[in-house]
C-alpha cells in the first residue's frame, strides 16, 4: 500500500511460515540425521554447497537457516537450530521395506558435526496383517503403541535403533490426509531429536553431582570449625571458604547453558506429546507413558543438581559473610590493642620529655648562674662592696625561674605550630 514498513516486519511474518509440514503419502520413508555444529554456520553451508554442486542447483544463501532441493523422487530439507542442524531425507519407500533410491547420506557426504540423532520414519498402509507382521520387528521390551488423529493412524516405536544406529518409527496409515501424515510425520521425529538432547544434561549433572557432595562436605567441616572459637583461624578459614566457592562458581557457569537447553527441549518434547492426544492400546505403552517414565527421572536429576548449586552458593556466601565479620572484629581488637600501645608510648614519651625538660632546666640555669657569678667577681676591680658570692645565690632563684619560663613557652610554641609564639 506504499506505506514504509518495518524492519523487522518481514521475519516475524515469514516465522510462522519457516517450517511448512511436507505434505507426506504412503509408503513412503523419512530419514533425519542431527548434528551438533561446534564448527559453526560455515561447515553446514559447505555441505550443502556441495549437495547442491553434486545436483546442478543453486546453492543457499550464507546467512539462511532453512533449505530444501529435490532429491529423486523425494527431496532434502535442512534446518539451522541453536546448537544442531537437521538433514531430513523423504522419498518413496519399497515393498521390500528399503528406499527405492540411495540416501544422500551415502557416499560423498561430509557431515557438518557429530551425530546426535538419526531417525528413520516409515508410513504404510494400515492392514490387519501388515500390522501384525511389523509389530514383529520391534522389541517387546519397550514396545510404545498407540492411536492418534482420532483413531486414522497408529505410531509404533521401541527407541532402540537399527544396525545404522537409527530409531526406527513406524506410522500405520488408515486415512490421512498428506498434510496430516506431514504434521504427524514431524510431530514424531520432533520428539526424538528434541528427547535425545535433553538427555545431554543428564551425563553432566551425574559428574557435577560427585563435585557439589565433596563441596557440600568440604563446607560442613569448616563451619563446624567456625564455631570452635578457641582453635578457629579465621584466615584459613576464609582462604578455603573462596577456594570452594569459586570451584562452585566454576561449574554452575559450565553448567548453565546445558541445564538450561535441557530444560527448554524437555519443554518441546512435553508439548508434541501433548499434541499427539495419544489413545492407549491395551496391552502396550504409549510413547507419552513411557517417556514419562524414563525422561522425566533424567529431568528431575538436572534440576536437582542445579537447586543444589544454586542452594550451596548461597550458604558459602552466608558462610564468607560471617567469617568476613569475624575477621573485621578481630582486625578491630588488633587495632585496638596497637592504639593502647602507641598511647602507652606516647605517655612514656612524655615522661621522659617531662624529665629531660626539669634536667635541661637545672642544667641551664646552673650554667647561667656560673656565667653571673663570673660576672660578679669581674665587678671586684671597680671596687663594689656587695660580695661575689651574695650576688651569684641572689641570681639562682632569678636563673631557674627565666629559664623554666622560656622552655615552657618554647614547647607550647612546637604544640602549637599555626600560633605565633607572642601570642
Amino acid at each position: 500500500m506504499g506505506f514504509p514498513s518495518h524492519e523487522g516486519r518481514s521475519g516475524a511474518l515469514g516465522e510462522v511460515h519457516a517450517r511448512p509440514h511436507p505434505l507426506v503419502g504412503s509408503p513412503r520413508v523419512l530419514v533425519q540425521l542431527s548434528f551438533m555444529t561446534e564448527g559453526g554456520a560455515t561447515v553446514d553451508h559447505a555441505v550443502l554447497c556441495e549437495l547442491a554442486r553434486r545436483l546442478g542447483v543453486a546453492a543457499p544463501e550464507r546467512q539462511a537457516r532453512h533449505y530444501a532441493m529435490k532429491w529423486g523422487n523425494g527431496s532434502l530439507r535442512w534446518e539451522r537450530h541453536t546448537e544442531f542442524s537437521t538433514y531430513l531425507f523423504e522419498g518413496p519407500l519399497a515393498a521390500s521395506g528399503r528406499p527405492q533410491e540411495e540416501q544422500p547420506f551415502g557416499n560423498g557426504f561430509s557431515p557438518p558435526g557429530t551425530v546426535i540423532s538419526g531417525i528413520r520414519l516409515e508410513i504404510r498402509k494400515w492392514t490387519a496383517n501388515s500390522e501384525r507382521k511389523l509389530l514383529a520387528g520391534f522389541d517387546p521390551t519397550s514396545l510404545c503403541y498407540s492411536l492418534v488423529e482420532n483413531g486414522k493412524a497408529a505410531i509404533v516405536t521401541d527407541f532402540r535403533q537399527d544396525g545404522d544406529g537409527l530409531t526406527h518409527i513406524l506410522v500405520l496409515d488408515k486415512g490421512l490426509t498428506p498434510a496430516r501424515t506431514g504434521a504427524l510425520s514431524q510431530r514424531l521425529i520432533d520428539i526424538e531429536t528434541y528427547r535425545t538432547l535433553a538427555m545431554l544434561g543428564l551425563p553432566l549433572a551425574l559428574s557435577l553431582s560427585g563435585r557439589v557432595r565433596r563441596i557440600e562436605d568440604r563446607l560442613a567441616v569448616i563451619t563446624r570449625e567456625m564455631k570452635v572459637a578457641e582453635t578457629r583461624d579465621s584466615q584459613t578459614l576464609l582462604a578455603d571458604l573462596t577456594e570452594l566457592a569459586a570451584e562452585l562458581e566454576a561449574d554452575a557457569a559450565s553448567s548453565l547453558y546445558r541445564f538450561g537447553a535441557s530444560r527448554a527441549y524437555d519443554g518441546i518434547v512435553r508439548e508434541r506429546l501433548d499434541a499427539l492426544d495419544e489413545t492407549p492400546v491395551p496391552g502396550y505403552d504409549t510413547w507419552a507413558g513411557f517417556l514419562q517414565r524414563r525422561v522425566a527421572p533424567a529431568m528431575r536429576t538436572c534440576r536437582s543438581v542445579e537447586e543444589r548449586q544454586a542452594n550451596l552458593s548461597r550458604k558459602l556466601t552466608r558462610a564468607t559473610t560471617l567469617l568476613r565479620t569475624w575477621v573485621d572484629v578481630e582486625v578491630e581488637r588488633q587495632n585496638r590493642d596497637v592504639l593502647a600501645s602507641m598511647n602507652n608510648r606516647a605517655r612514656l614519651q612524655l615522661r621522659l620529655q617531662q624529665t629531660v625538660e626539669g634536667l635541661s632546666v637545672a642544667a641551664v640555669s646552673y650554667y647561667v648562674v656560673g656565667l653571673i657569678g663570673y660576672l660578679a667577681k669581674g665587678f671586684l676591680a671597680f671596687d663594689h662592696v656587695v660580695p661575689p658570692e651574695v650576688v651569684t645565690a641572689a641570681s639562682v632563684p632569678v636563673a631557674v625561674l627565666l629559664v623554666w619560663w622560656g622552655v615552657r613557652r618554647v614547647r607550647r610554641s612546637h604544640s602549637e605550630p599555626g600560633k605565633p609564639a607572642g601570642e
